[in-house]
């Protein structure tokens, strides 16, 4: 079995994490020193996270196009995807979240304590 193949308890999911004063790690690929994360109140957060939304909800872009550009993940390098994953493995308002949408489905804003996210459902 490949990496990317999902079992059937498993799904496989994209997201765009924007990180704020109240995240765990206050630094990422974007933001090395943490100055402008230390700087974000999670409600710019929450209201950046809205507007890319908006976005790709109307075509003005595409999902992986802005993970690659303003996701605070790691995983914005392969357009936020995360691979396949199973329950357990990701925070719980996160796994919820996901296992909720059916496969090209994206979410509303997520918290989490890495800060604020939109799942988009792939697999």
């Amino acid at each position: 079995m490949s990496a990317s193949t999902t079992t059937a308890n498993q799904v496989r999911a994209s997201h765009i994490l924007i990180k704020h004063q109240g995240s765990r790690r206050k630094a990422s690929w974007k933001d090395p020193e943490g100055q402008v994360i230390m700087n974000t109140t999670r409600e710019s957060a929450v209201s950046q996270l809205k507007s890319l939304y908006d976005d790709i909800v109307s075509g003005k872009a595409k999902f992986e196009d802005i993970a690659s550009r303003s996701s605070d993940c790691s995983s914005a390098k392969r357009g936020g995807d995360l691979g396949p994953f199973g329950r357990g493995q990701m925070q719980k308002p996160f796994e919820e979240a996901a296992y909720a949408l059916k496969v090209g489905e994206i979410s509303d804003i997520v918290d989490t304590d890495s800060g604020v996210h939109i799942i988009k459902r792939t697999g």
